[in-house]
């Protein structure tokens, strides 16, 4: 059988929106949130408005409308929170796709599928309000997550609703409701969702990282920004 990441990559042809309101692919750049990204050192990570300033000069400064990266990278920045930084998880290696831009941006679906599941995950450092599509193709199935949204993506969404590629499915949601985070979305895409429910690692440990790799291939893939 074909590998998950080669099977993903061939799910679309070229760039294909996960934003609303026409952002186009000249509209992206690509932003640097690791430990090694200086820039990040003059910055109050535990500040979600902080950081919304700095994704904004850093918008403008490169002339761009949205910021993307962050997959396989290692963060600093979740050591505000003690979901990730205690003995047990020690989480700090981000295994999904960032995308910046404002909140209350429209969220489209990819490609077709249905709601699987949907969840407030309300923990400091959390999604927040998330929401998990399932997938089928050529009788594979497989799943994307969409993380901190807006408390009203989450009312009178229906489990097994279907979803047409390009639908809007969500807006984003801002730092009070979305995990206090500044405004972005986490995009992920599993093939095995370990029976989760509206919820699934999207920061892991060193020790857990070659099996998250292999589930959750590179969601840029599939975006092809």
């Amino acid at each position: 059988m074909q590998n998950f990441s080669e099977f993903i990559y061939g799910l679309t042809t070229g760039f294909t929106p996960i934003i609303g309101n026409n952002y186009k692919h000249e509209d992206y750049v690509a932003i640097d949130l690791s430990e090694n990204n200086p820039e990040l050192l003059k910055l109050e990570v535990a500040s979600s408005e902080a950081f919304s300033v700095f994704v904004s000069e850093f918008l403008r400064n490169r002339k761009a409308k949205a910021a993307f990266g962050g997959y396989n990278e290692l963060r600093t920045l979740y050591n505000r929170s003690e979901l990730f930084n205690n003995i047990k998880a020690n989480r700090n290696i981000h295994i999904g796709l960032d995308i910046w831009v404002p909140a209350y941006s429209d969220i489209l679906s990819p490609l077709d599928g249905k709601i699987h599941s949907f969840k407030d995950n309300d923990n400091f450092g959390d999604y927040g309000p998330t929401i998990i599509l399932e997938h089928s193709s050529k009788e594979r199935k497989f799943y994307s997550l969409y993380g901190h949204l807006s408390r009203k993506s989450l009312e009178n969404l229906q489990l097994n609703a279907p979803v047409q590629a390009g639908e809007k499915i969500a807006e984003l949601g801002d730092f009070e409701e979305n995990g206090d985070y500044a405004p972005h979305l986490h995009f992920q895409v599993i093939e095995n969702l370990q029976e989760y429910t509206g919820d699934y690692p999207g920061v892991v440990k060193k020790e857990d990282l070659n099996h998250y790799l292999s589930n959750c291939p590179d969601p840029n893939l599939l975006l092809k920004i």
